[in-house]
């Protein structure tokens, strides 16, 4: 048996600059981190004597014989990719619903990865499991994905991810004093919508159009630079107020980013202490991420006490094999 913990992410500035028909033209950079909500991810070979080869359990349950049988389509793919000829039995549990807007698909992903890859025997570096994750989502179950989710959830921690037009990327890991992290993580607050999207179907939406809102896209990559500072510098009020201007400019991208029901959502929170906010991930719904001034936290909670709010902190590890007993 080996088990994976791959963290989700939470995205705040640059977004939608990482998706390769953007960066492969303009270059591009991210500022996110991971928090301390995980996927985890078990398997094993599964011995000859059961009826089936493949028992895979997650929001369903599987048991089929043959790989193409397999219904989901990244494990499918994963044990094509790899060529495991064993029989698989597989896990998934995840601390956050799918399709929230949390990096979850990618999250998923890389687990699945880091897992697959542990059964050959083979261990990937951060870079080889992020390379590997992309190339995957993008090429073999073409996706309409950014880049930063399989890369920040690989790596983890809080960091600027730049990408290259020759599609490298870079990792750059923020130097935030450990006091100033800790006030930006109390003054942040993750709000579940109750909706749940495909990101896939909202980006498909907008994607193919980034290269002709090149002012928009510009003006978020700048985004990126700006709060860096505002960090560095504790200026973390500054770093809410920038979170309002980067999610007004993109939703300049689609009107498909929010809608009406999002909107009222903002402003109620913009109205009980909220600087700003955006929905994490491509749009359309999952959770706001929403910075609270200090002193109106506690008014900010009691006018949220109907919605989910989930607690979360930063973490620094990324995705990684916690368990593993698999002898080859």
């Amino acid at each position: 048996m080996i088990i994976s913990k791959t963290p989700y992410r939470i995205s705040f500035f640059g977004g939608g600059t990482d998706y390769p028909n953007w960066y492969r033209r303009y270059g591009g950079e991210v500022l996110s981190s991971t928090i301390n909500k995980y996927i985890y991810i078990s398997s094993r070979f599964l011995p000859s004597f059961f009826d089936h080869k493949y028992r895979i359990v997650y929001s369903d349950i599987e048991l089929v014989n043959k790989v193409k049988e397999i219904r989901h389509s990244v494990i499918r793919e994963i044990i094509k990719k790899t060529k495991i000829k064993h029989g698989i039995e597989f896990h998934y549990d995840g601390d956050l619903p799918a399709r929230s807007g949390m990096g979850s698909s990618s999250s998923f992903v890389v687990g699945c990865m880091n897992v697959f890859f542990s059964l050959m025997n083979k261990k990937l570096s951060k870079e080889e499991l992020a390379y590997k994750s992309v190339e995957f989502e993008q090429k073999v179950l073409k996706e309409i994905v950014g880049s930063q989710d399989q890369v920040a959830t690989a790596h983890g921690g809080f960091n600027s991810i730049k990408f290259y037009k020759n599609g490298n990327y870079k990792v750059n890991k923020l130097k935030i004093k450990k006091n100033i992290k800790k006030k930006l993580n109390k003054r942040l607050f993750l709000v579940f919508t109750g909706n749940q999207r495909r990101a896939h179907d909202i980006a498909g939406l907008y994607v193919k159009n980034l290269p002709f809102k090149k002012k928009q896209m510009f003006e978020l990559l700048g985004f990126v630079e700006k709060a860096k500072k505002y960090l560095l510098n504790d200026k973390l009020d500054d770093f809410g107020y920038l979170l309002n201007e980067s999610w007004q400019k993109k939703k300049e991208l689609s009107k498909k980013i929010s809608s009406n029901f999002f909107d009222s959502i903002y402003s109620l929170a913009l109205r009980n202490g909220a600087l700003g906010g955006k929905i994490l991930g491509g749009g359309g719904g999952g959770f706001f991420l929403f910075y609270v001034e200090e002193n109106k936290i506690s008014n900010f909670l009691r006018t949220f006490n109907t919605f989910t709010i989930v607690p979360f902190e930063f973490e620094e590890e990324g995705s990684k094999i916690i368990f593993n007993n698999h002898n080859g």
